[in-house]
């Protein structure tokens, strides 16, 4: 591109416009905790222990499949970013139908092999009578709306790579709220019970999408419309496909290393299992606001990368980076300095609570090792990096898991939770260190 057309694509990065994107997703990440504390308590006050147990247990299923399947998001809002930093309207619109049409493909699937998923999950959690039906009773509903989960996967990566932060969080508010207020009235006014907590779910999904898709096609109103050989081009559908491949084993990868602690943790007794659990929360509070930077990361460097404009690019990594640890910052001394009150909060078990303030620091500490790591998985995300930084997760993961052979051993629960901090640590140094190479590699056609 010469420089009469990176001039024309270049726009001001500034950190208004990194706010812009960053906060209105952090509130709508913290509005989505929200739902499970709304089921539990519905579910809660029918006062059912097994009905408590059956929605806990599908609801972890529920996360599982959602979780591999988040890939849909991130890669719609790269791709996304960058047709808009091309200013290729046409395009634009030429992603979003790719992925809808693969979102809605995956929840099909989803869908069809759903029977088999609910057994293999009952079997794997050890649900047996009233436990399981409940499980099964709120599968069953929840699962009718898989189609439309991963289709409002595609609808807020569409918007998030439009810029339009503002949307993401209407939309999340639309969704999480419709969410509840039925399944507070479907469960409890008209005593459905868990089954009434599914159906609000399903809901809540379907007034979002028929939301977002409005909005979509709103937004596209004046641009001429892809011809279809243009959005099922075979190159185009291989990028997304490969893009998403990594993004998966990424991701598959992170919850095996998370699995891997509650696994090794089990060893130490219960007691500094709950606690650990406990404490685990701090880093997820910490997670809502470096995902949020990370989003306005993916957004500004894929637009920046379409743009070929290397000076935004650059400036993107620079304020992101600032805003990330200075949010990790701010949120390590806030566990620091009242975490022990959180943790009376949560659990009135006095051994529990002696447990989670001994390892304390080390929960405060995983927001700082963190915030490198969520800043660059957005960095990489934005510019479809996505080989690398799927190899750099494997990498870290294998550094993970020689910390914990030499750490947990001789350490106990301190050499697990340093553990985990090293892996936090190495996932965003390791794509630091090959940052400078791939920002050669990307931006040399533009020097």
């Amino acid at each position: 591109m010469d420089q009469a057309g990176r001039q024309q694509n270049s726009f001001a990065v500034t950190h208004r416009l990194v706010l812009s994107i960053a906060v209105p997703m952090t509130l709508g990440f913290v509005t989505t905790p929200l739902l499970g504390l709304t089921g539990t308590a519905v579910v809660g006050r029918t006062g059912s222990a097994e009905a408590l147990a059956g929605l806990a247990i599908a609801a972890v299923l529920f996360d599982l499949i959602f979780a591999a399947f988040g890939f849909v998001r991130a890669s719609t809002t790269a791709l996304t970013a960058q047709a808009l930093g091309r200013a290729d309207r046409v395009e634009q619109q030429a992603v979003f139908y790719r992925s809808f049409l693969l979102s809605i493909g995956l929840g099909v699937v989803v869908l069809a092999a759903s029977p088999l998923i609910l057994r293999i999950g009952i079997m794997l959690m050890g649900a047996e009578g009233r436990v399981a039906e409940a499980t099964a009773t709120y599968f069953a509903i929840r699962v009718l709306g898989a189609p439309l989960t991963l289709g409002n996967f595609t609808l807020l990566g569409s918007v998030l790579g439009m810029g339009r932060g503002s949307i993401g969080l209407a939309l999340q508010i639309l969704l999480n709220g419709v969410n509840i207020v039925l399944s507070i009235w479907l469960g409890l006014w008209l005593d459905f019970g868990i089954a009434g907590v599914a159906w609000g779910t399903l809901a809540g999904e379907a007034v979002a999408f028929i939301a977002g898709l409005a909005y979509m096609l709103f937004a596209f109103r004046g641009t001429p419309r892809p011809k279809l050989p243009v959005v099922l081009s075979r190159e185009k559908l291989k990028a997304l496909f490969s893009i998403n491949r990594d993004i998966m084993i990424r991701s598959l990868a992170l919850v095996a290393a998370f699995t891997l602690q509650t696994r090794i943790g089990t060893l130490f007794g219960p007691e500094l299992l709950a606690a650990n659990a406990l404490l685990m929360n701090f880093f997820l509070i910490a997670s809502f606001f470096l995902d949020g930077m990370a989003n306005a990361a993916e957004q500004i460097t894929g637009r920046a990368v379409g743009a070929r404009f290397r000076i935004g690019f650059e400036r993107a990594i620079r304020l992101t980076a600032i805003w990330s640890f200075g949010l990790a910052s701010v949120c390590a001394l806030f566990f620091l300095v009242l975490g022990g009150t959180l943790i009376d909060v949560m659990t009135t078990s006095e051994p529990v609570r002696a447990l989670a303030r001994d390892f304390l620091p080390w929960a405060a500490l995983t927001a700082l090792t963190g915030a490198l790591a969520f800043q660059m998985d957005g960095v990489f995300i934005g510019a479809t990096w996505s080989r690398e930084m799927r190899n750099m997760m494997l990498l870290a993961l294998a550094g993970y898991c020689a910390a914990l052979a030499l750490f947990a051993p001789t350490l106990g629960n301190h050499g697990l939770w340093l553990a985990l901090n090293v892996f936090l640590a190495l996932r965003g140094l390791t794509l630091a260190a090959i940052l400078p190479r791939k920002l050669a590699q990307t931006f040399i056609a533009s020097q």
